[in-house]
């Protein structure tokens, strides 16, 4: 199954002591198609395996019953990522007819993600508001 996170209203390029911020996919330890902080939006797909219902592939993080996807932000230089902050993405949130939906029909499963908390920073923790929906 195919994951696309679209990610909205993302917060600028600096923040705090950071003056290239970026937001990425974590898929296993590295940043996936960084995008910088002050683009109009962001996208990415990852592809999902789903065996016996949970959710398996490189871009999955987390013990069986707790997964989830990681947004994470960096402050990149040359090759370093410097990751400062992350986002998670819970798999308990999405609803099961949903994922069903996305794979039997073949279309993506969406997450709509803003990407700028209350304070005006990058988007973490648990705490943001995802939209998830079968494109």
């Amino acid at each position: 199954m195919i994951v696309r996170i679209e990610g909205h209203d993302l917060p600028g390029r600096r923040w705090c002591e950071f003056d290239n911020v970026h937001v990425a996919v974590q898929v296993r330890a590295e940043p996936f198609e960084p995008v910088p902080g002050d683009a109009r939006e962001a996208a990415w797909e990852v592809d999902v395996r789903l065996i016996d219902g949970d959710w398996r592939g490189p871009a999955v993080h987390g013990r069986k019953g707790e997964r989830f996807l990681y947004l994470t932000w960096g402050n990149p230089s040359a090759d370093d990522w410097r990751m400062f902050r992350r986002a998670k993405l819970m798999v308990r949130d999405v609803d099961p007819a949903l994922i069903t939906e996305a794979e039997t029909s073949g279309r993506p499963l969406i997450a709509r993600v803003g990407l700028t908390d209350r304070r005006g920073g990058p988007q973490c923790a648990s705490g943001g508001s995802v939209e998830w929906s079968t494109g």
